[in-house]
């Protein structure tokens, strides 16, 4: 017999009339102009068996610490929903606001970087304190007061409500490790040297869909689930919530113009929006040392995805899908007769550095320094020596804590199923998880309540490099492991499927 369903939507503007620091890179960028609405769209979900909130923000993470805030507003905005039942997730957007986040990393590489520096040199930005930008404590504030709110507006618009979940494909993703022969790989590497072997991982297109009915069988909105980070236009000095903002324009103009789209993040620490085979240089200039090229061949391929032309061209395929599927989701549609959603705290061991990796970056940070004594230090200094900070502040994490929680949300909607983790998870991880799965259809969240960093596999830490050496999150393969096991066991449970 069918049960009481409630649905609702909530949707907020993130953009503040002030200038900001933009997130993401390793240079200053502040922020010039609104390219497309940044957003926190939230969906809430109510049976009578449980309810859930997710709420996808248009930003580059979400810290611990902007979560607590989130969820000590809405106690009191709606006393009535338990913050626990709050899924707080990014698009992993590197055009949107900076603000101070807290994980639970301990000291971030640039106070690590800071402590070798000379008495009579500090770190200096290059914005001067009397300019009109919003420092990173008045972003994270307004960010917790916005995200509240969009969290808030969704559980108060609940209403009897139907669903239907869809598949979708869409070419977004790639994988952007290259693999050489010597049995290194690098982030971005270049595919055009005689020393490329392959791509290190595979891709998903595949995107999952969840359409949103009303009680008259009217679409309210669609969730969307792809694997690739929301970055195609990652170097600008605009705010943007890149493709995802034009798949909500096109949607919007097919579907109509109050349909709501979430878009949900699925495992994608090791993929990104540019073909690494079929290069393309970009328009605009990118200020990124890890993409140069030496003079490539013209391709005949997609434009630069490091470009709004290429925005847009990701934000049409996803459309595409989401309007394409609408006609089976409408006759499909129906109320879900089986709703669990469980939170759990799952223990997963830190990634360790070993004394020689600690002594290893100490010299290269004090050899650094003394190469640059007469100067002020700035962004780049902290981009040069990130691994190395970073090495030397997990060996001080190591030293007092050995584990961390993580933060796990597994969630069955009918025959559907949805899991969470606050990592950049590579796809190895997501295919294996989505394999294993009972559910018809699996919605897998990245970067969700917490970002503590990339989670690589063993293949991608033999081959090195930013995304997969210890500075870049902190767990390792073995963590990552227990993490599948531990969401496939709940998915299992849930299904009825355990032995």
């Amino acid at each position: 017999m069918s049960q009481r369903f409630l649905a609702g939507w909530g949707e907020t503007d993130l953009a503040p009339a002030k200038r900001v620091r933009l997130a993401g890179q390793f240079a200053e960028r502040i922020s010039d102009s609104v390219e497309t609405p940044v957003q926190a769209v939230s969906l809430a979900l109510e049976s009578e068996n449980g309810a859930v909130v997710f709420c996808g923000c248009d930003l580059e993470s979400v810290s611990l610490n902007l979560l607590a805030l989130v969820r000590e507003r809405l106690s009191a905005l709606v006393p009535d929903l338990d913050p626990r039942c709050v899924i707080l997730s990014a698009t992993h957007s590197h055009t949107s606001l900076q603000y101070t986040g807290k994980n639970v990393e301990g000291r971030g590489s640039l106070s690590v970087l800071q402590n070798y520096l000379p008495d009579d040199v500090r770190y200096e930005s290059a914005v001067s304190e009397d300019e009109d930008v919003m420092s990173d404590d008045e972003a994270l504030y307004w960010l917790a007061d916005r995200i509240s709110e969009s969290v808030a507006e969704a559980w108060r618009n609940r209403a009897a409500a139907s669903v239907s979940n869809q598949f979708g494909r869409a070419a977004v993703g790639m994988c952007r490790r290259a693999v050489y022969n010597d049995g290194t790989a690098r982030m971005w590497g270049d595919t055009g040297t005689s020393n490329f072997v392959s791509l290190e991982g595979g891709s998903d297109s595949g995107v999952e869909l969840l359409y949103v009915f009303d009680g008259e069988g009217k679409l309210t909105g669609v969730a969307a689930n792809l694997a690739c980070p929301a970055q195609t236009v990652q170097h600008r000095t605009f705010l943007s919530s890149d493709f995802w903002g034009k798949t909500r324009i096109l949607v919007r103009e097919a579907l109509g113009e109050n349909v709501k789209v979430l878009g949900l993040c699925s495992p994608a620490g090791d993929q990104c929006p540019v073909d690494l085979i079929r290069w393309v240089e970009p328009e605009s200039d990118v200020h990124d040392p890890n993409i140069e090229r030496n003079d490539p061949p013209k391709r005949k391929a997609d434009p630069s995805m490091f470009d709004v032309a290429g925005s847009w061209k990701a934000g049409r395929r996803v459309a595409r899908e989401i309007v394409d599927a609408f006609g089976d989701a409408l006759r499909e549609r129906a109320v879900p007769e089986i709703f669990r959603h469980e939170v759990l705290d799952v223990i997963l061991p830190i990634r360790f550095v070993t004394i020689a990796e600690r002594d290893d970056a100490e010299e290269q940070i004090r050899k650094y320094v003394e190469r640059s004594r007469g100067r002020a230090f700035t962004y780049e200094d902290n981009a040069k020596m990130h691994v190395y900070a970073g090495i030397l502040a997990r060996y001080e994490l190591q030293q007092t804590s050995l584990q961390f929680p993580a933060e796990i949300h597994v969630l069955r909607l009918g025959d559907t199923a949805f899991a969470t983790s606050p990592f950049e998870l590579f796809l190895d991880y997501a295919n294996w998880i989505r394999a294993q799965s009972p559910a018809e259809q699996t919605f897998l969240i990245q970067l969700a309540n917490g970002s503590l960093g990339y989670l690589p596999t063993a293949k991608a830490e033999a081959g090195g490099h930013y995304s997969a050496n210890i500075a870049s999150g902190i767990a390792g393969h073995e963590g990552g492991d227990l993490l599948v096991r531990r969401t496939l066991t709940e998915i299992r449970r849930q299904f009825g499927k355990l032995c």
